[in-house]
């Protein structure tokens, strides 16, 4: 059907819509500044400011952002932990890593958790609004030094011609929650345990899957359907 001429004034009026981003960063002057270049680009709008994951938890939903751009390395609770909560609570959201950390296991530990990107904050202010864009058109932007690195550890960890790791019950259930994006602390909480018990049983883990790290853990068991 033909659009009519009110329907495309309509339409003209309404525009394109706009992006609404939310920052959890606690240095001042960088959130300031994320702050600043998403209200001047056209179709971006900042409606949140948190200088940490506790107030983001109290705040961000009387007035939900499209994407949320998160630092990892928080005071309190980590930006981890709170991607983790905040999926959770708010599954549409879409949770963004801003960071300085590009290590194996920070990477996997956002992404496990529930994050759809991960940027390191040298980005390019150009690049850094089409990342957010990016994530709203359902993609999942990542630095290139970032890719890379995921890349590789999916090349490096290769599953054997028989998958048979005789892990316990209780190893399975700990690999399922590191799968979940738990940490050790959490971890613990949901076995009813205790941290040393957890690194006790990882170690565990570790030699039977023949992985040095826990990031290298959670590949192999994604890719042999270990949990």
């Amino acid at each position: 059907m033909a659009m009519g001429k009110d329907d495309a004034n309509i339409k003209a009026s309404i525009g394109p819509r706009v992006i609404r981003v939310a920052i959890i960063e606690d240095q001042p002057e960088i959130r300031e500044g994320l702050g600043v270049l998403i209200d001047l680009a056209d179709g971006y709008q900042c409606i949140g400011r948190y200088g940490s994951m506790e107030e983001a938890i109290a705040d961000i939903g009387r007035h939900l952002p499209d994407v949320a751009l998160v630092d990892i390395g928080l005071p309190g609770m980590s930006g981890i932990e709170g991607i983790q909560l905040l999926k959770r609570q708010y599954p549409t959201l879409s949770l963004v890593a801003l960071t300085v950390y590009d290590d194996d296991e920070r990477i996997f530990e956002a992404l496990c958790a529930g994050a759809t990107g991960y940027l390191l904050k040298k980005t390019a202010p150009s690049k850094l609004l089409e990342s957010v864009r990016e994530v709203v058109d359902g993609g999942s932007p990542m630095s290139p030094e970032v890719a890379r690195r995921v890349i590789t550890l999916f090349q490096n960890v290769r599953p054997p011609s028989r998958a048979d790791y005789h892990l316990t019950p209780h190893e399975t259930r700990l690999l399922k929650l590191l799968i979940q994006g738990h940490t050790y602390k959490t971890a613990a909480a949901e076995l009813g345990s205790s941290t040393h018990a957890v690194s006790f049983h990882l170690r565990n883990i570790y030699a039977k899957l023949r992985v040095h790290s826990k990031s290298e853990a959670v590949v192999k068991a994604l890719r042999d359907g270990l949990a």
